[in-house]
């Protein structure tokens, strides 16, 4: 995915939970930087609904920090 000119792409991390209690999805583009979420699922469906109007990445990593999934949504509304 390549933004074009004043066009941004959200990027979000959904990482394992240090108490082993789900999962936390972090990104710059959430208002509070950072949220918890039971399931990886519900992490990436939220993830997608608040980039509705933006190209994302959301990247996935296991207890170790390897990278392990990236999803990558395309915007869905977009101003001619």
């Amino acid at each position: 995915m390549q933004p074009t000119a004043g066009y941004s792409v959200h990027t979000y991390e959904i990482r394992p939970r240090k108490d082993g209690r789900g999962v936390d999805l972090i990104s710059d583009a959430l208002p509070s930087g950072r949220l918890w979420y039971l399931e990886v699922r519900q992490a990436i469906d939220y993830a997608k609904h608040q980039s509705r109007s933006h190209d994302a990445v959301i990247r996935v990593y296991d207890v170790a920090g390897k990278l392990i999934e990236v999803h990558r949504h395309k915007g869905d509304f977009r101003e001619p």
